[in-house]
Formats: C-alpha cells, structure tokens, sequence
C-alpha cells in the first residue's frame, strides 16, 4: 500500500509544491525543530525559506502577486509543515486567514493596498477575536471602536493573538454602534497596520509581550491592548461596518480547515516516530512491532490518521467549491484534533520511558497536540456546530 495520507486527483502543479515542501521541511524544519523549539526561538532562517517558495501568498489571487491556489492545496502543504514542526505552520496560519478574508471581503483599494505585500511575506497578517473576558461567545465583545470625526476609536483589550508581535497587520474585530438588535450584527472588523515588536508599537496599542506556553513555542502568542488608538474609516474591511462577525466566521471556517490539517500533520509524525521506534526497540528477543499489543496500537493509529487527513480533504474541497461546510469543517477538526491526541499519546507509550525524554522528538509532539483541542473552537464548540446543522438538515415533520 502507499504510505498514509496520499490525496487522490492532484494536479500536477499541486503534487510538485507538496513534494517541494515536504523536500524543505526534511532538511529544513525537522532538524531544527529541537532546538528552536526548547529556546523558544522564532524560526527566522525557516521564516525566510517560506518566503522565497511563495507559501504566504499561496492562495492569493495570481492577480494580485499570489499563486491563486485552492484551500486544498494550502491545507496540504500545512499538513507537511506540521508534521515538520506545527509552531512553523501557526506562523502562516493567520497570514492566510487574513489574506482570505481581504480577498473575499475586502474593497479594490484594500487589496491592492494588501495583497501583493502579503503574498511575499513583507506583510504578515494577524487574526484578533478573543479577548480576556471570553472564549467562544463572540457576540459579547467589549473592545469597541466609536466614530470621532473622520474616524473611529478603538479601545479595549483583545487575547491570544498568534504572531501578535511579528505580525503588522491584525485583523481586528470589535463592537460598534449600528444600532442593530441582533449584538453580532453591531461588530465590525478592522484591518489595523502595526509595527513588528513589542511595547507600545503604535500611538494608543500596546503588544505587552509573549505569553509563556506549555507547547507551541517559537511562534509568538500575544495580548494586544488599544486605548484610543485611532484609525480611518478606510481600514474597515470591506468599508462595511456591522459585517464584521459574518467576515470572520467566513476565516474561521478555513480556520477550522488548517487547524484539521496541523493535526494531520501531527499525527503522521507521531505515527511515523512509533512505527521506527518499534521496529528498533527490542524485547524478549524481538522487535516490539512484532509483539501483538503494538502491532495492534500501531493498527489503529494509522487508521486514525487515515480517517482524519480523508474528513480534513473532504471540508477542504467542499469550501473549495463554493458550497458551504461549516459541518464538514467543524467535522473535520473534531476529529482530526482528538485522534491527533489519542495518537501522539500512542506513540508516546510506544516510546516508554525515551518518550518523557526531551532529547526525544515525542516529548514535543506531547505539548503541542492538546493546543489543538483548542484551537479555532474546542470540541465542544464543533459538537454545537455539528449539531446545528445536523438538525437543520434532518428536520423532523412530525
């Protein structure tokens, strides 16, 4: 059989990029990840290698500087760089949702203002909903931006913004007066140009510093607090205030898609590490791959990683096409994320005892799989989604 997680129908073009990427992520990330990741270092040098294959402006439009490919196409190549290292993968991962959403929603000016710079990388994009106070219920945002003159005001407190401080461009969404009665049509998202750093990078915003995590380091996770910061009313995307909730939801949807893919990506490394592991490591005379509990463990694991990488391709082609998969989406990262778990644990026992090592790679993988229990929406949160559409679709007539 082929290897595990191969996508049927590619292009060529497509199979050429994954097998660029995977290329660079064998010699690239996967030799630094270690390192890089128990100092907590910014990937600067694998930054740099990303930029000069184009990957931030994967999916922007060809006309705009990109190479206008599909969420697929992104989401697979996520896949390989997570399975190098998932903190190098969360360095694109709002970049893109960002790009997305200026090209889906945003004015002719907005993009030309934007676009051809992000898909260099001179631009790097940052994704703020959540704040202090709040996780998932989005509707009672309390950052809020007033109108003063020709523009507006912002203030508030906004959390956990990845690459908050190397980003200089935030996607912003906040509360505005627009009288409606529903509270999530009274947000507004705003496209916020900001200085690379920490401290106070702008008149009236502060980036405070990285918050400390149990994994995903590397890449910088950040507050950001606005106290009369100002901006004009050319910055609202798509220069449509109220819009903001329905723009978003738009990015967190291929949001959902790319954290499905990062858990891929996961996966097949952990499955990848315990599958050699256990053909090395021997006991009573054999290889522990050829004693049943792992052989069996092993089974399952690679099952697992199958179903999730087939649920994360589907929710990805479904978007593709223009039909909506807030279920698919919400399916996919779901499960993609829990086995994700489950199998990172696995190949963690596979291990033993090296497996609590750090000089170990499993350790790593140990810390960052639960962040995408998490991410873009825990499991409880798709499991509503899921359960929405679900009824909507199976209305009863009785």
């Amino acid at each position: 059989m082929a290897r595990l997680a191969q996508t049927a129908g590619l292009t060529d073009v497509q199979s050429e990029i994954l097998a660029t990427v995977r290329s660079f992520v064998d010699k690239e990330v996967i030799p630094h990840a270690q390192e890089l990741e128990h100092s907590d270092t910014y990937p600067a040098d694998i930054v740099e290698g990303m930029k000069e294959m184009g990957l931030f402006g994967i999916t922007i439009p060809e006309e705009y500087g990109g190479l206008g490919e599909s969420l697929l196409t992104y989401a697979l190549v996520v896949e390989e760089i997570a399975r190098g290292w998932m903190s190098v993968s969360g360095v694109i991962n709002t970049h893109f949702i960002v790009a997305h959403m200026i090209s889906r929603h945003g004015t002719e000016a907005q993009k030309q203002h934007f676009l051809p710079r992000m898909a260099t990388g001179e631009v790097r994009g940052s994704f703020s909903m959540s704040e202090p106070d709040l996780g998932s219920d989005v509707a009672a945002i309390k950052t809020r931006a007033r109108r003063d003159g020709d523009g507006y005001v912002i203030d508030g407190s906004k959390m956990w913004l990845t690459n908050g401080g190397s980003s200089n461009l935030i996607a912003l969404l906040v509360k505005t007066d627009e009288g409606a009665e529903k509270a999530h049509q009274n947000l507004t998202t705003f496209l916020v140009e900001k200085p690379e750093g920490f401290g106070e990078v702008a008149p009236g915003l502060t980036i405070p510093g990285k918050i400390d995590k149990m994994g995903y380091k590397g890449v910088d996770t950040t507050e950001a607090v606005f106290d009369g910061y100002r901006i004009g009313t050319d910055m609202v995307l798509g220069e449509a205030p109220g819009k903001g909730f329905a723009y978003m939801m738009d990015g967190v949807e291929v949001g959902r898609v790319n954290v499905a893919a990062r858990a891929c990506g996961i996966a097949i490394r952990a499955f990848e590490l315990a599958v050699e592991y256990a053909q090395q490591r021997k006991t009573f005379g054999k290889a522990i791959a050829e004693h049943q509990a792992v052989a069996f463990k092993l089974a399952e694991m690679a099952t697992k990683v199958e179903a999730a990488h087939l649920m994360m391709v589907n929710a990805a082609r479904l978007k593709d096409s223009g039909e909506r998969n807030d279920v698919e989406a919400g399916m996919a990262k779901l499960i993609a994320s829990e086995y994700c778990a489950e199998v990172t644990q696995d190949s963690f026992r596979i291990h033993g005892g090296y497996g609590y090592s750090k000089e170990y790679e499993i350790e790593r993988l140990m810390r960052e799989a639960p962040f995408l229990l998490i991410g873009e929406g825990t499991s409880e949160i798709q499991k509503t989604i899921i359960s929405r559409g679900l009824l909507r679709e199976y209305k009863s007539r009785g």
